[in-house]
């Protein structure tokens, strides 16, 4: 899968069901203060990204994600590892 259908599916899953702006949602962008989620929501994106990638993220994933790019490249890494 490439990156920009990762990004067009995930920026869908971030207006959608989080109703993110999506005017906050670019790569260079902080990815916890454009998302603007509590850990419960988290919670349901780790779920979101499970049904649609068929990965599943950990908390240690989300330690190095500062930009949504990271964000990004590391679902990009884990889609193309299975």
């Amino acid at each position: 899968m490439s990156k920009q259908e990762i990004i067009e599916i995930n920026t869908r899953i971030f207006v959608e069901e989080f109703e993110v702006e999506a005017t906050r949602i670019s790569p260079e962008a902080d990815f916890r203060e454009g998302l603007g989620l509590d850990s419960l929501d988290y919670v349901d994106l780790v779920v979101l990204i499970e049904q649609e990638f068929g990965v599943k993220l950990v908390e240690a994933d989300f330690k190095p994600i500062v930009t949504f790019n990271d964000f990004y490249t590391t679902l990009e890494n884990k889609v193309n590892a299975r």
